[in-house]
């Protein structure tokens, strides 16, 4: 077999970002999978998408329920900010859209990150004080 040459991949059609700090928040499987089609769907100028939670199951093989617990963490965490749309049918009604996704800047989302582990370490330095001060207080020198 002969050096194989594959075709070149035009970087802005073929591949979306996904920023490298993702992956040091803890993200869940399943909260990376979503916000990774979340991101593959996106406008890149607008940072705005709008799949349903059915489109967004069929192509990360979850069920509608599962997308929407993963959505509303997302949410929760900052990533993600959602609003509710509506679309007018034929028919002159007024129905619920799909939710609008508004992808935030990551750097929020990490200072928030860095913020939580800080208070963290802080408290198991505390406890672990407080627990040392009483071992100390119950054993006679």
């Amino acid at each position: 077999m002969k050096n194989q040459k594959w075709p070149k991949r035009d970087l802005n059609t073929h591949y979306f970002p996904v920023p490298n700090e993702v992956f040091l928040l803890n993200l869940s499987p399943g909260e990376l999978a979503v916000y990774c089609y979340l991101l593959f769907r996106e406008n890149r100028k607008t940072y705005q998408c709008w799949p349903s939670y059915k489109r967004i199951g069929e192509a990360v093989g979850m069920s509608v329920n599962t997308v929407s617990k993963y959505v509303k963490s997302l949410e929760e965490r900052g990533f993600i900010t959602t609003e509710q749309t509506s679309v007018v049918t034929k028919s002159g009604q007024k129905r619920n859209g799909n939710l609008l996704y508004t992808i935030c800047p990551i750097q929020p989302v990490l200072d928030q990150f860095y913020a939580s582990q800080l208070v963290r370490m802080e408290q198991a330095l505390r406890q672990q004080k407080t627990e040392k001060g009483n071992t100390e207080q119950e054993s006679p020198v």
